[in-house]
């Protein structure tokens, strides 16, 4: 168990990591969040940080489902 002093999640001035944030716009993807971390990304996040994240998430998406379409097709 984690001590609250070295629980990234609770430290009061601490920005969400680049790990942290990929993590939160996935599970938003899949509309899963928690309450603590909606509340980190939320109380220390950046929005443009949160809306760089989401837009290079759904282009990744976008283009799996293409190579997957292109794959299938192909073997068709």
């Amino acid at each position: 168990m984690v001590s609250p002093e070295h629980d990234q999640d609770h430290h009061p001035s601490r920005r969400p990591t680049l790990w942290q944030v990929l993590g939160s716009v996935l599970a938003a993807g899949f509309g899963v969040r928690a309450s603590r971390h909606r509340e980190r990304d939320f109380r220390h996040g950046r929005a443009s940080v949160f809306i760089a994240a989401g837009l290079l998430a759904t282009l990744a998406f976008i283009g799996v489902l293409y190579l997957a379409v292109r794959l299938v097709l192909g073997a068709a």
